[in-house]
């Protein structure tokens, strides 16, 4: 399929679903783009994945009892985020082994409660790998409301996230409250796997918090900068990622994942200053140069 072809599936009534998943598909996008971009900052990377199994049973429960699926993993989510911040208090325990412990058992909690749902395989597949082209149409709007709370957020906490993020006890002599804004950022990073869970599915969803971010920090040194470029790169992901998907019939939620991993791939390799190429012709010409002083008799100079 071409490009043309896709465009006009797009704007086909009986394709209803296929813009809508696209809809939601770069909204997850955005919005994870933004908050992935702290996670990769502070190498909280273990975090957002610890979140996607935290948010499950809330899915599993909302599913049972034929809830909405964003609620229910949001109030899982962030009850599980406010105990691994209480827990986490305890200096004799490090935050990274308080949440293997609460994070895990909420996954477990999850599977325990989609068991004993009718057509417990199927169901668990759609939480695991995703169904984006199933997402009903009040889940559309739910996913922008919440994606418009989680900006508006990251807007007002931007500066003092940043300082916690490059030096913590900085932060707390300047008076911020550090543990406060530990758990925002934890609810922050668990609103944005929600709304993403659908997309690509509770395994997958850490890729589209970190990855975007990661090429991202590739190509700049700003955190500004990578802000913008984060949910640009997930976005067009998204996109590219729904296209070939629909072309070939292939899982919407792990092409997007490829997608995104070939361009981090390719950022390695080629980004302008951090890249490997650039390293190694970095290197050569500082070799040439050096063999060139070493060359060049004493008190003369080219």
């Amino acid at each position: 399929m071409n490009p043309i072809d896709f465009i006009i599936d797009l704007f086909n009534p009986d394709l209803a679903f296929l813009p809508k998943a696209l809809a939601v598909a770069m909204m997850s996008s955005i919005v994870c783009g933004v908050v992935g971009s702290y996670v990769v900052l502070r190498g909280m990377a273990f975090i957002g994945d610890a979140v996607a199994h935290a948010v499950f049973p809330g899915l599993a429960i909302a599913f049972v009892v034929s809830g909405n699926l964003i609620v229910g993993g949001t109030l899982a989510g962030v009850a599980t985020a406010v105990l691994v911040a209480v827990f986490s208090q305890n200096r004799r325990l490090k935050e990274d082994s308080v949440i293997g412990i609460f994070f895990v058992a909420a996954f477990a909690l999850g599977i325990v409660v989609i068991s004993q749902a009718p057509g417990y395989a199927g169901s668990l597949q759609q939480f695991l790998f995703g169904s984006i082209t199933g997402i009903p149409d009040s889940d559309v709007l739910v996913v922008a409301g919440m994606g418009v709370v989680v900006l508006l957020a990251v807007f007002v906490l931007h500066k003092e996230f940043v300082a916690v993020s490059l030096d913590r006890e900085s932060a707390r002599a300047l008076g911020l409250r550090v543990f406060w804004l530990d758990l925002a950022l934890y609810v922050l990073v668990t609103l944005a796997v929600v709304i993403s869970v659908q997309t690509i599915g509770n395994i997958l969803v850490l890729a589209l918090l970190v990855t975007p971010a990661a090429i991202a920090r590739l190509l700049t040194d700003r955190l500004g900068i990578m802000m913008l470029l984060a949910p640009l790169f997930g976005a067009a992901a998204a996109l590219v990622g729904l296209y070939i998907s629909w072309s070939w019939d292939l899982p919407t939620g792990g092409t997007i994942v490829l997608v995104l991993t070939a361009a981090f791939v390719l950022a390695w390799l080629f980004s302008p200053r951090q890249g490997v190429l650039a390293r190694i012709t970095q290197r050569r010409h500082a070799t040439t140069n050096a063999d060139r002083v070493r060359a060049t008799p004493a008190g003369v100079h080219e």
